[in-house]
């Protein structure tokens, strides 16, 4: 039987990943949803592309208030057109 106790205590700094194809567009696209969700969102975050450059990764930290700020966000990343998967 599963625990409902949060793993997540919130507020918290949370770092995602966001993995997409390898454009500007990804990027802006990512970005432009993040700071949708945290305005004081300060554009510092890291970028690897994959070993053939295909495939861009985004690692962002943000500062989380709540679990339903988080899902709503994880959730607007999820139904991106240019959003592979996030983690």
């Amino acid at each position: 039987m599963m625990d409902n106790t949060n793993l997540i205590q919130f507020p918290c700094d949370f770092t995602l990943k966001v993995v997409g194809r390898a454009n500007e567009k990804f990027e802006k696209g990512v970005l432009a949803i993040v700071r949708k969700h945290f305005p004081k969102f300060t554009d510092t975050y890291k970028k690897r592309l994959s070993r053939d450059a295909h495939f861009l990764a985004l690692s962002i930290t943000v500062h989380v208030e709540s679990k339903l700020i988080l899902d709503n966000l994880y959730q607007e990343l999820c139904d991106s057109p240019f959003v592979i998967m996030t983690l």
